[in-house]
């Protein structure tokens, strides 16, 4: 019998904070000059996003957000209150993300929550829009992470991925062949990446095969026994021509 899902981060958070009440409350200010009204946290989480509730009061409640994240008390609630406060202004964001990127939705909302976070916490103590500033900050920067992290996916001919070819010959060039698991369900084949070894950043491949003494052939790499083996490496110098 299979698992179901493991539920997403949001979704965790919402069952969480349903009903929730972490005090100190927050708190209506119509009028700076009197007392705000406690809010119930489902109160609050529809005012912040209702455009007919005047732009200072909802901000007062995002400045409020951001003090009880700064304060964080060991054993509060408030830190994933506030995260669930923020959760309408992230969902279009994280479902557009792993659509597009076709990502993880778990690994989506973790980034997403980070971002938000982050932004509420560098908020300005003058800005007139808190609440579209964070919520701003953290999809932008979310989506802008895994724009970044798609061009970093490794392809089969690096040739061929846009790059601008050049003349190399067979001793600057350096080939690799990833074998996945065979205990790894589903289809499965090796993937080889040719690359030149003066575009390598940081650690060439070339100067790595070196290094292990594999100038020639590497058949295999170690295995710590502290996980489970996902893949096997085979890195061998490309023969051209002849």
């Amino acid at each position: 019998m299979s698992l179901p899902p493991h539920p997403g981060i949001f979704t965790v958070v919402d069952r969480h904070c349903a009903d929730s009440e972490p005090t100190p409350p927050l708190r209506l200010y119509s009028d700076p000059e009197e007392a705000g009204a406690p809010l119930p946290l489902v109160r609050a989480r529809q005012l912040l996003y209702d455009r007919s509730v005047p732009l200072e009061a909802r901000a007062s409640l995002w400045y409020q957000m951001a003090e009880r994240v700064q304060a964080d008390a060991a054993g509060s609630d408030w830190p994933k209150a506030v995260v669930w406060l923020g959760l309408p202004g992230l969902r279009r964001t994280a479902y557009k993300i792993t659509w597009r990127f076709r990502a993880e939705r778990g690994d989506v909302e973790a980034e997403l929550i980070t971002c938000y976070l982050e932004a509420l916490a560098g908020l300005a103590a003058d800005d007139p829009d808190p609440g579209g500033t964070v919520l701003r900050s953290a999809c932008s920067r979310g989506y802008n992470r895994w724009r970044q992290a798609r061009l970093e996916i490794a392809v089969g001919d690096l040739e061929r991925a846009g790059c601008t070819p050049a003349e190399v010959d067979a001793e600057g060039c350096w080939q690799a062949d990833y074998d996945p698991s065979p205990r790894r369900p589903g289809l499965s084949a090796t993937l080889r990446i040719t690359v030149p070894a003066h575009r390598v950043e940081g650690v060439r491949l070339g100067a790595l095969a070196q290094a292990w003494g594999t100038a020639d052939t590497a058949t295999s790499i170690g295995f710590s026994g502290r996980g489970r083996q996902v893949a096997t490496v085979s890195l061998r110098r490309e023969r051209r021509g002849g």
